[in-house]
């Protein structure tokens, strides 16, 4: 992007007097978005419109002050968020861009580092591995740990999880192996020191106990380093303190970015660490035009009380920098706002409003909304009881108000074990709800019945597994058929497979040893695929051989699209295993399972509120935060519950190693006083909170003592329910009361394959882009992908190698290496061949002869590409080029293979794998509406001249060049256009056509297909 491109003309540094994004803004959010240049920190309240200040702000430097979209660097700690920031700016910005610096702290940092990996000595390929990866990795590992206190004869794993919670503490707070081993040997030395570990003092005669324990600790620390570079691995706290080290140790590379990043934008800052705060301050520096906002209140993953400790340095490190106070709430109503400031005031002194109050901050929120507010008690018997009178409660403010939808209500529990009551009691009654939580895919039922397939094939023995398949949906078996089958397995005492392999010897009805049979022939086919292929292909398979992805596709309901969306999710974790491991096949996935569950791993769910039809939304606290409702229920409110009990970590750092300001207080309490806060803040119109008598067993209950608190403040009074309210619910009575029809969500951004597949037949679309059905692969598309990816890498190589003077690590400036004297290429053959070989996709061969006379035709290719290269240098300047593009209302995504300056302007190349057309051809499929895209992504986004745009066909290295007039390029963005609103319109009719059905991913489910 160039300022050539913005809309409102100024001068750096001049505020534009009549922005369009200044219209609707209040007084401070006005001053935030225009503030240019130094450090500024604006503290927002719940409710006061941060995200649309951070991203209009972000708008207002790129439209106004004419930055350069990847000149501005903003963060922050969630993908969602990240994601819906993205989309917001790009909502506002009225044209497109290459490249916006929006991601949470670990996005970016590995992108950074995996630029620059070779620079620290890491590979750039390394694996980030998650919680459960490290687990395994300690847990395969174990005996190369000099551990006595901490690895206990009866339970060797037990300290695992704590022993690496501990170290992903350290490297928060920049702390080596090397850092951790040194303290300890400065303790040893110096014994009359003295030893504070946890706050506490260490006496005199368990200090050596203590010493020991540390330096157990610190080696651990150092052996768990060293086996993260021995499998080229990182975790993300590894991320994080290895990009300060680069940035450390090569000012080079840190002033590369520090040109690069003339403005830096922090969400959240109250939650960040240490590590990721010296990360942005040095990247800042030294103009440090860095934005941060901040709300130590809503601060709920914080350390030792860094809520307010990082905005406390933040002044410190900015003497001058310039404050902007957002109070003007535009959720919540006055009565909720003041019930939750009046609440947090018991966390002072501990709060900004106290520790900056020379700066007149006040952080009491002004609703912007002129109504009351509802504010109840809700006290019952049981938990049971409690469930049924938040569900009457709902029935009842929705019967009043018709307006309301099932979307305007949560549940808010303190932890997701505490919501299976109340999802037992909607389901009874036939209430639609959402269990929004981060974890649960491996309880899920389907994919229960993936693995339990999955077992059977590595032992047809594991007789559990073969049951789950047996009541599966898989199977057609039915309870009187399952009944027989396990008294003869009892009786005989042989494995269930067994059992049902002998079927016809039973006295079961015809059509149940028919369906035994097709279930054995089955497990027989899909075993012996198990042997000898990858569990991605064995897992389709499945899916396909029985009929279950088909059943999934051909009947659209909520139920079926939530277990497509599981299998996807499911799918691709076989995905990643097979990316990170040599062994890809069903026993080794198994086997990865079996560890992942010992760790406690439930398997991960993407969070999305906004899924689905209309329902209740039943999730944690935590998971609320960012969200808003009409009525929002705060559940369980009793003592133990909420707040929790204090937990201490179980292995806490030593105070003189952490770097963060530390506060008095209880620190726990208070961080659960923040996290009761943003539960309220929730709440627009209503806002309860129930308890009850009982949660079993024989003693009651306390009211929590945050209602306590709150009538000693004459907030509100504890009270009960009525009787009315927990009476049993009526299906009838809910079944009046309609929710929407399921709709599904509209994509913020297009690609030309969306579009593409939507005009070849919209149930193809549907299918691939809504319901996003795994598909089969084919070798012909794994031969492709390997084919561009040896391509990337070997232009980006030979682009690499090509810029000269270059300037090394560590300032100075080098000359160019001299090419390799048998070539005039800075890369080798042999080197383009070595790449080909990392980039090798080994999936979907039918067998081994055809892999590998498709590798050796590959090999062939590249060396008849390298000989072109040859003869015609490239002078590559955008290599897979990403851009997003603005056609009407709508973005479109894509990236170019390539372009090369030719001069006065530009030359597009996409690589083509594929059997070769002419330019005839070309045009009766309309494949050059691709390069047209590129075409007008170049000039409007890249701001370059297009003089050509080439198919290249690798396969026989031919060349179709054309050029799209301006004729060509309008009449593209007006199908565009007209081809997204009938998407926004469309119910997805197929179009069958045996042309199309016969190529089509989908032809094995679709049952409208026509071959």
């Amino acid at each position: 992007m160039s300022s050539s491109q913005s809309t409102t003309k100024t001068k750096k540094g001049q505020a534009p007097t009549k922005s369009p994004l200044l219209e609707g803004l209040n007084l401070a959010q006005k001053e935030a978005v225009i503030h240019t240049y130094g450090p500024l920190l604006i503290v927002a309240g719940a409710g006061t419109g941060k995200t649309m200040v951070i991203t209009k702000r972000i708008a207002h430097l790129i439209i106004d002050e004419n930055f350069k979209t990847n000149e501005i660097l903003a963060l922050t700690f969630t993908d969602k968020a990240a994601g819906e920031m993205e989309e917001r700016v790009d909502r506002i910005l009225p044209y497109g861009y290459v490249q916006l610096y929006i991601s949470t702290f670990h996005s970016f940092a590995e992108q950074i580092l995996r630029a620059h990996a070779l620079d620290i000595g890491l590979s750039p390929d390394f694996k980030l591995l998650d919680s459960t990866a490290q687990w395994m990795l300690v847990r395969k590992n174990l005996d190369k740990f000099p551990l006595k206190y901490y690895k206990p004869l009866g339970n060797p794993t037990k300290f695992i999880h704590a022993l690496l919670q501990h170290f992903s503490r350290a490297k928060d707070e920049l702390i080596s192996p090397a850092d951790y081993l040194k303290y300890v040997e400065d303790l040893k030395l110096n014994r009359d020191s003295e030893l504070i570990v946890g706050g506490v003092k260490v006496e005199n005669d368990l200090r050596n106990d203590e010493l020991a324990r540390l330096e157990e600790v610190a080696n651990a620390y150092h052996v768990y380093e060293q086996l993260l570079l021995e499998e080229e691995a990182l975790d993300f706290g590894g991320v994080l303190s290895r990009l300060h080290e680069l940035l450390t140790i090569r000012p080079q590379i840190l002033e590369q970015y520090r040109n690069q990043f003339k403005h830096i934008l922090i969400d959240e800052f109250q939650d960040t660490n240490h590590a990721q705060y010296a990360i942005v301050k040095l990247l800042a520096a030294p103009k440090n035009n860095l934005t941060v906002v901040a709300d130590d209140d809503q601060s709920i993953y914080a350390f030792r009380g860094a809520a307010i400790s990082n905005v406390l340095q933040f002044k410190k490190d900015y003497p001058d920098s310039k404050e902007i106070f957002l109070t003007e709430n535009y959720r919540s109503c006055q009565a909720i706002l003041d019930l939750s400031y009046n609440f947090i005031q018991q966390n002072n002194p501990n709060r900004l409003e106290v520790r900056l109050a020379n700066t007149g901050l006040s952080k009491r929120l002004k609703s912007n909304l002129d109504e009351d507010g509802l504010i109840m008690h809700l006290h019952t018997n049981d938990l049971h009881d409690e469930a049924r009178t938040v569900l009457n409660t709902i029935l009842t403010l929705k019967e009043k108000n018709p307006e309301l939808t099932w979307d305007d209500f949560a549940i808010l529990v303190r932890a997701n074990d505490h919501a299976g009551t109340f999802i037992r009691t909607f389901d009874e009654a036939g209430a639609p709800y959402n269990l929004i939580a981060p974890r649960g895919l491996y309880s899920k039922p389907v994919i229960m019945d993936l693995s339990s397939y999955l077992r059977m094939l590595v032992d047809t023995n594991d007789s559990p597994a073969v049951y789950r398949v047996l009541t599966s949906p898989i199977s057609n078996l039915t309870d009187s058929d399952l009944t027989k089958l396990l008294f003869w397995t009892n009786k005989k005492t042989l494995p269930l497979f067994e059992t049902v392999k002998n079927a016809v010897t039973l006295d079961l009805p015809k059509e149940s040893i028919e369906e035994c049979r097709r279930i054995v022939n089955l497990i027989e086919k899909h075993t012996a695929l198990a042997r000898r292929t990858l569990v991605s292909r064995v897992t389709y398979a499945v899916l396909e051989d029985t009929g279950y992805l088909k059943n999934l596709a051909n009947e659209d309901t909520e139920e079926n699209r939530k277990t497509l969306n599981y299998i996807n999710q499911f799918y691709r974790k076989i995905k990643d295993f097979e990316d990170q491991t040599d062994e890809p096949f069903v026993r080794d996935f198994i086997e990865l399972l079996n560890f992942e569950l010992q760790a406690g791993d439930k398997g991960s769910l993407p969070i999305d509120p906004n899924e689905g039809p209309e329902s209740i939304k039943i999730l944690t606290c935590h998971a609320a935060k960012g969200l808003e409702f009409s009525y929002v229920f705060v559940v369980n409110m009793v003592d133990q519950r909420f707040p929790t009990r204090q937990r201490n970590e179980p292995i806490e750092l030593p105070d003189a190693l952490v770097k963060e300001i530390s506060v008095e207080g209880d620190i726990h309490l208070e961080e659960e006083r923040r996290l009761f806060y943003v539960a309220c803040t929730r709440a627009k119109k209503g806002l309860f909170f129930t308890s009850a008598e009982s949660y079993g067993g024989t003693r009651k209950k306390k009211v929590s003592r945050f209602l306590q608190e709150l009538e000693t403040l004459k907030i509100i009074q504890l009270g009960s329910a009525s009787e009315e309210d927990s009476t049993p619910l009526s299906k009838t009575k809910i079944a009046t009361i309609d929710a929407k029809k399921t709709s599904y969500q509209f994509p913020p951004y297009f690609s030309f394959t969306q579009l593409k597949a939507f005009e070849t037949c919209p149930l193809q679309y549907k299918y691939a882009h809504i319901l996003k059905i795994p598909v089969k692969g084919r070798s012909s598309f794994s031969f492709g992908k390997s084919i561009h990816g040896t391509l990337q890498k070997f232009m980006e190589q030979i682009k690499i190698k090509n810029e000269a003077p270059q300037a090394s690590l560590f300032g100075e400036k080098i000359t160019q290496a001299p090419n390799n004297p048998t070539t005039s290429l800075p890369v080798s053959l042999k080197e383009l061949l070595e790449i080909y070989e990392n980039e090798w996709i080994d999936e979907w061969y039918e067998n081994e002869a055809e892999k590998k006379s498709f590798k050796e035709k590959g090999r062939k290719l590249l060396k008849d590409f390298y000989d072109y290269t040859l003869k015609n240098p490239p002078k590559s300047k955008y290599l897979e080029q990403r851009f997003s593009l603005k056609i009407g209302d709508y973005t479109l995504r894509g990236a170019i293979d390539r372009a090369d300056d030719s001069g006065n302007g530009i030359t597009i190349i996409d690589y083509k794998t594929g059997k070769s057309k002419n330019e005839q051809q070309i045009k009766k499929l309309k494949l050059q509406e691709q390069l047209y895209l590129y075409q007008i992504a170049a000039e409007e986004v890249l701001n370059e001249k297009v003089k050509a745009m080439t198919f290249y066909y690798v396969e026989d290295g031919t060349e179709v060049s054309f050029l799209g007039t301006s004729e060509d390029l309008e009449k593209l963005k007006k199908n565009i256009i007209e081809q997204i609103q009938e998407i926004e319109q469309s119910h997805f009719p197929e179009t069958p056509d045996p042309q199309i059905c016969r190529h089509c991913d989908f032809k094995e489910i679709c049952e409208k297909r026509m071959l």
